[in-house]
């Protein structure tokens, strides 16, 4: 008699994408709705500090980035693909911050692996082609990648009430509340039309 064997199948692949795109709340929220895409990490990138404190980065001096770390399955997306949607879900024409949010943590950038690199400086020339005006988005060293507190994982959807200038509101009604008001949405739509993933036509 022969004894049943289990089968099991072997862990599907997975490999990571590191960008800065402004507020990592907004990249982190458009990201995770991206099919193939497994997890995405709000945190920071490009700094001298080992695992700093969101307080220690937004104060300014640390160097770095507000980032994500996208970890997706390459049989369903490719890293190409992830960053043309990246590309497109961010003003790369801007080099002081993103939209509301101004200074050098939010400045946008492509943290690539010697491998990457390659394709990440091919994706910044396919956006400056397509939107016809300099892209100032750069394609940068690898670097260590640190994530943010708690607090700011999933901030888009948690129902834990805060207090904002609006009253009580749950972290979801003022992550929708801020990115309407930073103009995030109107300015990606206005420089990619239909080409915005994330925000419709």
């Amino acid at each position: 008699m022969l004894a049943a064997t289990a089968l099991h199948s072997a862990p599907a692949s997975s490999d990571t994408a590191v960008v800065a795109g402004g507020c990592f709340w907004c990249v982190e929220a458009d990201f995770e709705k991206v099919q193939g895409v497994r997890e995405v990490v709000s945190g920071f990138a490009g700094g001298t500090v080992a695992n700093p404190t969101y307080k220690q980065v937004v104060r300014g001096g640390t160097g770095h980035y507000e980032a994500v770390e996208i970890t997706y399955d390459p049989a369903v997306i490719s890293y190409n693909q992830i960053l043309d949607l990246f590309m497109r879900s961010i003003d790369p024409t801007d080099a002081g911050g993103q939209f509301c949010d101004r200074g050098d943590t939010y400045r946008t950038a492509i943290f690539a692996t010697p491998s990457q690199k390659g394709d990440a400086q091919a994706a910044v020339e396919r956006a400056q082609q397509a939107l016809g005006q300099p892209v100032v988005t750069p394609v940068l060293d690898d670097a260590p990648f640190y994530p943010a507190e708690d607090y700011h994982q999933d901030y888009y959807k948690k129902d834990d009430l805060i207090l904002t200038r609006f009253g009580p509101k749950s972290k979801e009604d003022a992550y929708n509340l801020y990115r309407e008001g930073c103009g995030r949405d109107d300015r990606v739509r206005q420089l990619w039309g239909n080409d915005a993933p994330f925000v419709g036509g």
